[in-house]
């Protein structure tokens, strides 16, 4: 049996005029001066503390990351703000759900409560087996979400696979033993995937789907 391990935000999702606009709606409160998009997109796939650790050095961390949550809670309300899925991500979540030979698996740095909105408003709840999240785990590319996706479905590391769009997703998996799958469309350059251990970059879901298909990526 395979495990197939999708990062979220950048991979399944296109949050990020949602992220930039709680880091800013974030940084506002505190009376900081926001930086620049691309910067505030670079840190996508840390968990909160870290990214506004590396995002303000030496800033307010803990508490910049709580506002951000608390522009979260509101931004929600806003239907303006709804997660979009990149094209291609829903009708092949949906497909693979259904392979026999294949478990899916979430590991992100995003909340679990946030993961839980999206599985609501996808139907998602019973693809996917294993959900890891930043709520119970160090930041990314700490490899400890991925091997806690390994136990609880008893994948070895040589059958498992982690997809995401950042350096982070890639050295996560690659800490963790597992292969890789490089997405182009999210946050990160191609050549940052592959300096961070991507095995192999796809530019849309119809060619990863085609390579899952194949069986390549076990290669």
């Amino acid at each position: 049996m395979k495990l197939v391990i999708f990062d979220v935000d950048g991979t399944l999702v296109d949050s990020q005029n949602f992220i930039v606009e709680a880091q800013t709606r974030a940084f506002a409160a505190h009376g900081i001066a926001a930086p620049s998009r691309e910067k505030m997109l670079s840190i996508v796939g840390l968990s909160l503390v870290q990214a506004f650790e590396e995002l303000v050095p030496d800033g307010p961390a803990d508490t910049l990351a709580q506002a951000y949550r608390e522009a979260w809670h509101v931004m929600r309300l806003d239907p303006s703000y709804a997660d979009a899925l990149y094209p291609g991500a829903a009708d092949a979540i949906n497909t693979l759900a259904q392979r026999d030979d294949m478990q899916l698996g979430v590991a992100t740095g995003k909340s679990l409560k946030g993961v839980h909105h999206l599985f609501d408003e996808q139907s998602w709840h019973e693809h996917f087996v294993t959900v890891q999240t930043s709520d119970h785990h160090p930041s990314k590319p700490h490899p400890a979400m991925v091997l806690k996706a390994l136990a609880e479905t008893g994948a070895a590391p040589a059958d498992a696979l982690m997809i995401g769009d950042t350096s982070y997703d890639m050295a996560m998996g690659r800490a963790a033993g597992v292969r890789t799958i490089g997405v182009t469309w999210g946050y990160h350059k191609p050549e940052e995937l592959t300096a961070s251990g991507a095995e192999r970059l796809v530019d849309t879901y119809e060619e990863l789907m085609a390579v899952l298909a194949s069986g390549r990526c076990w290669d």
